[in-house]
């Protein structure tokens, strides 16, 4: 199984020791339900990785990692084939070895949307909700974060992750966690707090944005992405059932709406820096993602919508500080 202990010694000695008190139980817990199923195999692909050390990790424009010329071509190829295997891959690009993986969202076109509303991340602790394989984790690392946590339940996109971590030489300042929201403790103890395309799977949004705020210090900032609609701020599309074609979609605010809703959950300086409509050369098909992608899902005679009949899919970005409590 994956090892969390050397994570555990970490924290041990950081400002998240507190967190000591539980997670160790919930990730043996964890590991006891996914005995069974297709994680053991996955494992055995991570196993079976080369040992390459390379002094070439590249965190700051992109994820790239070697320089392309420590494999022989058939050393690329049997590497190649053991990555795919974690298929399908969703967040990145990631450049390994030689190896380019085009993942099914160009997420690198968020970060460079978002990065210049953000605060620095230099010598922050990053909390990274619903991260995926890590792509936007590393993208932090860059941006010279001190420690960067991710958490997201999928064995899947953990073991993706372990496979990058592998070649980055497993570096100590970066980890994710199988986990959910929901199953964090009040650690107060994270400068940034990312959400990003989570909010809109969340039964109770205003629980989520709470649960968000419990994870960071006082003053310290959320970075909020979800799928919105147009409207004013008492305008939200509730899906009679799935949305582009999505299963466990409950709500979608206008852009409006989102920021009163983080306003009423207590956060300060709140603002909607970026709204875009997601195309079809962000996220799409490849031969690392080989299922359906937008394409599919919107209406083939109306782009602007949906195949259910909704508008199609736009993305907003908020930015908000948590309230710093006066002294008494």
């Amino acid at each position: 199984m994956i090892d969390f202990t050397n994570f555990y010694s970490i924290i041990a000695k950081n400002r998240l020791s507190h967190w000591l008190r539980t997670l160790p139980s919930q990730l043996h817990e964890w590991e006891n339900d996914h005995v069974h199923g297709k994680l053991p195999g996955w494992i055995r692909v991570l196993n079976k990785l080369p040992d390459i050390q390379t002094e070439h990790i590249t965190l700051k424009d992109q994820v790239k990692i070697g320089n392309g010329d420590e494999l022989s071509n058939g050393e690329t190829k049997k590497l190649e084939n053991l990555l795919q295997k974690f298929h399908p891959w969703r967040k990145g690009p990631f450049d390994i070895h030689g190896i380019h993986i085009d993942t099914e969202w160009r997420s690198d076109w968020k970060w460079d949307r978002l990065l210049p509303h953000i605060s620095p991340l230099k010598y922050r602790y990053v909390l990274d909700v619903g991260c995926g394989s890590g792509y936007h984790m590393w993208r932090m690392l860059g941006e010279e974060a001190e420690f960067v946590v991710g958490i997201d339940p999928s064995e899947l996109f953990l073991c993706q992750f372990e496979a990058v971590r592998h070649f980055a030489n497993k570096n100590e300042h970066i980890h994710l966690l199988p986990l959910g929201i929901q199953e964090l403790p009040i650690l107060q103890a994270f400068d940034t707090v990312f959400s990003m395309g989570v909010l809109y799977h969340r039964k109770s949004p205003m629980d989520h944005i709470t649960q968000l705020q419990d994870q960071l210090i006082e003053g310290g900032e959320l970075v909020l992405e979800t799928l919105v609609i147009d409207g004013d701020e008492k305008a939200v599309l509730v899906p009679d059932d799935r949305y582009a074609k999505m299963r466990n979609i409950w709500f979608l605010p206008s852009a409006p709406a989102l920021k009163l809703w983080v306003e009423k959950c207590g956060f300060e300086d709140v603002r909607i820096v970026d709204i875009n409509d997601t195309l079809t050369g962000e996220q799409r098909s490849t031969a690392w993602m080989t299922n359906e992608s937008l394409e599919d899902y919107l209406d083939p005679n109306d782009p602007t919508k949906t195949v259910e009949g909704y508008p199609a899919p736009k993305r907003a970005l908020l930015i908000a500080k948590k309230a710093i409590k006066p002294l008494s």
